[in-house]
């Protein structure tokens, strides 16, 4: 990750806005269709660039993957800050969950969460990226809800840290079982459950 970083503070504001259209094709597609169902001609299509410059920023498909992840997990903890900086930081963040899912049916299910039931047991390195993804989406809920509990907005008893990681969790298994449900049900019944628990009247 260090030398990644190198190389592109090493590239021209023209190479690094090609490198972000091809990354953003292949999150697309691999999303999709998965990282198995994904080809790099397909990227290069998708992307509309030419091989050579594909190779020169993605040597391999695994370097691709790689920076997939380190985008699906950026663009999560951006939104996630954003919309927990809120006035009503977590109920905006509820409906935003909620409304991602009943426009897609919870179809491809999360991100990020997708990415790890493909790698997780396969790709060491993936696993890796995917794992600090989800710390820093922890903590970026941790810091909402921390701001919630100062304020004595948070059930008693209730650690923000705890409540993050079992709001993560709860979230990865209600868009689960709304993937295999193609509805966005069982998300909005975990979620509301939750947080009528957890949350002051």
């Amino acid at each position: 990750m260090v030398n990644e970083a190198a190389d592109r503070a090493r590239l021209t504001a023209k190479g690094e806005r090609v490198r972000t259209r091809i990354v953003e094709a292949a999150a697309a597609l691999i999303h999709e269709h998965g990282v198995a169902g994904t080809t790099l001609e397909e990227v290069k299509v998708a992307a509309e660039v030419s091989g050579s410059q594909l190779y020169h920023y993605f040597p391999g498909k695994d370097e691709l993957v790689q920076a997939v992840i380190d985008y699906q997990a950026d663009g999560i903890v951006s939104r996630q800050r954003q919309v927990l900086s809120t006035a009503k930081g977590l109920e905006a963040w509820r409906n935003m969950v909620i409304t991602a899912a009943r426009r897609t049916k919870a179809r491809g299910g999360c991100q990020l969460g997708s990415l790890g039931g493909q790698l997780a047991e396969t790709d060491p390195d993936a696993r890796a990226l995917i794992a600090t993804g989800f710390e820093r989406w922890a903590a970026a809920l941790s810091e909402g809800l921390s701001a919630l509990d100062a304020d004595g907005k948070l059930s008693p008893g209730i650690d923000p840290d705890s409540l993050a990681t079992t709001l993560l969790a709860t979230l990865q298994g209600g868009l689960l079982l709304g993937q295999v449900q193609q509805s966005s049900r069982p998300l909005e019944t975990a979620i509301d459950t939750l947080l009528t628990l957890a949350i002051r009247d």
